[in-house]
């Protein structure tokens, strides 16, 4: 489970970092109206939100999580900054449920 677990922050952090650059873009192009930012960084967003529901639905699985949490964390890569979030919470829970059962982190 621990590679899944740094599957998953690697790409809540790469899917959090683009969306506040998409969302920097976005503004931008309705205030200035150069969509630079947006065309380059919309398309690798959409693409890597996959991978990351992908990847945390593939952690939900082996960490049992509950439907509830699980889709949380998969709509916090639509969010700015909510997927640091999710990334935090989910690394603590997973890292809790080892140490419970006994297992190193």
């Amino acid at each position: 489970m621990k590679n899944a677990l740094t599957r998953f922050r690697v790409i809540a952090w790469i899917v959090g970092v683009l969306l506040i650059v998409l969302t920097v873009g976005t503004v931008l192009k309705y205030t200035t109206g150069d969509d630079t930012i947006v065309a380059l960084v919309g398309s690798a967003h959409g693409f890597l939100y996959m991978a990351y529901l992908v990847l945390a639905a593939d952690l939900a699985r082996r960490a049992k999580w509950k439907l509830g949490f699980t889709a949380l964390v998969l709509l916090a890569g639509t969010v700015p900054f909510l997927s640091f979030v999710a990334e935090r919470v989910a690394t603590r829970r997973v890292e809790s449920a080892r140490t419970l059962v006994g297992g190193t982190v």
